[in-house]
């Protein structure tokens, strides 16, 4: 098989480096897969170092040829994965390693966003681009994991797993294990009590992703077109923030399902909803950066900016 050097990328959770193993080990088979194949995790082992020592010193050696019963290909792979994180000098050096020794070795580079591979080493590679999964293939496979592992789920768990996650299903079997260990602690205990047990609940799931209550979103939003302009309703508004940034959710989780929320807002006119969602991604940019101030503070001062009132952020 003439195998090209490839780019894997896309979002997280779509099965990149699972397809490039499970290549793996249909051409090399269960037997060579191990000596044939060199997968090292760019995000810790990204310098040039690793380059020039670890990474030549495996594509240069020699491999002897098939046998006749299973004719193995003439190469061996060099897996890396989140290959977005190396230093630009890492990746100049990749370039030249892939170029002197592509007759016996092919890379895959596996990444997230592709504009962070330099121009010249993505031409050497077949692009490949993994979607975010279909709800119909989360869901199957979800399923499959939890019938083979007999865990008990309330109904719309698995729906609000494929939702919470994005199409990323790395994270949706990461909440369903994690359900699941909480729920098998609490067994023995609700047992003497002749509570259902082992049954994930919604409420549980919404609690493991670190997802802001909807009631949370909706009391925010009311107070955003609440028709008062009073130093009191803007204290209820610090305080509302606060309490939320002490409950210890995400201030980015918080914002997205904001923006969520107001997208489908079906009251709210699309001019409102282009200066809102102008913003919110103003605000997202100062939670990033300006890092002497509470996230509270600025959360708060946006939404009373959301309310209309324009002078809310001086300085």
């Amino acid at each position: 098989m003439n195998l090209p050097h490839l780019l894997f990328y896309g979002s997280p959770g779509t099965g990149k480096t699972s397809t490039i193993l499970a290549l793996a080990k249909e051409l090399f088979g269960s037997e060579l897969v191990k000596s044939r194949i060199l997968e090292l995790n760019a995000s810790d082992e990204r310098g040039i170092s690793i380059i020039r020592e670890k990474v030549k010193n495996f594509a240069r050696i020699a491999i002897p040829n098939g046998s006749s019963e299973y004719p193995y290909p003439p190469y061996k792979i060099i897996i890396l994965d989140e290959a977005d994180s190396m230093t630009q000098d890492a990746q100049a050096a990749l370039r030249r390693t892939m170029e002197t020794y592509s007759r016996i070795t092919r890379f895959c580079l596996i990444c997230n966003y592709i504009t962070r591979i330099i121009g010249p080493l993505a031409s050497r590679c077949s692009k490949f681009q993994f979607k975010p999964l279909s709800f119909d293939s989360a869901k199957s496979k979800l399923e499959y994991i939890a019938s083979c592992e007999n865990v008990r789920y309330d109904e719309g768990v698995i729906e609000k797993l494929i939702e919470l996650s994005n199409g990323d299903l790395r994270k949706a079997i990461t909440f369903l294990q994690s359900a699941t260990r909480l729920v098998n602690l609490d067994s023995d205990a609700n047992q003497s009590l002749d509570k259902k047990v082992g049954s994930i609940s919604l409420e549980l799931i919404t609690d493991i992703s670190g997802t802001v209550p909807d009631h949370i979103i909706d009391n925010l939003l009311s107070i955003c077109f609440s028709s008062k302009k009073t130093e009191l309703l803007y204290d209820s508004i610090d305080q509302c923030v606060s309490e939320i940034i002490s409950d210890g959710y995400s201030a980015n989780q918080l914002l997205s399902q904001l923006h969520d929320s107001i997208v489908s807002n079906d009251l709210i006119s699309n001019t409102q909803k282009n200066a809102m969602i102008q913003i919110m991604g103003e605000t997202d940019m100062h939670i990033k950066n300006l890092y002497e101030r509470s996230t509270s503070m600025i959360l708060s001062c946006y939404i009373n900016i959301l309310r209309g009132d324009n002078t809310a952020i001086s300085n």
